[in-house]
């Protein structure tokens, strides 16, 4: 068994991050990010200043827009391929000589 600190094991770690690939960003989720603050921001002060009914629409739309941010960052992460599935899990205990201990 190899110990934490060792140099294979920070070779092996330094060789799994270098080959990695960049990152793609949706420049539409930060977008959706600040749509729902801004409708946040803006039913907050409908309700502070007694206009209930126009916070309770923008609640409403804060809701929607949030939804959107959320199924736009599930979208890219699914169509960029950037899940985590099992394989994956299987290749690194392969590659750093680990167990996995999986439920019944």
């Amino acid at each position: 068994m190899q110990r934490m600190g060792s140099a294979e094991t920070s070779q092996q770690l330094e060789e799994l991050f270098d080959n990695k690939k960049k990152p793609v960003k949706n420049p539409f989720v930060p977008i959706g990010a600040l749509i729902t603050a801004g409708v946040l921001t803006a039913g907050l002060i409908s309700f502070r200043q007694g206009n209930s009914h126009l916070g309770q629409m923008l609640m409403r739309a804060r809701v929607v827009a949030q939804g959107g941010t959320v199924a736009l960052m599930v979208g890219s992460a699914y169509y960029y391929g950037e899940h985590f599935t099992v394989n994956s899990l299987v290749s690194i205990r392969k590659s750093w000589n680990m167990e996995i201990l999986v439920g019944p």
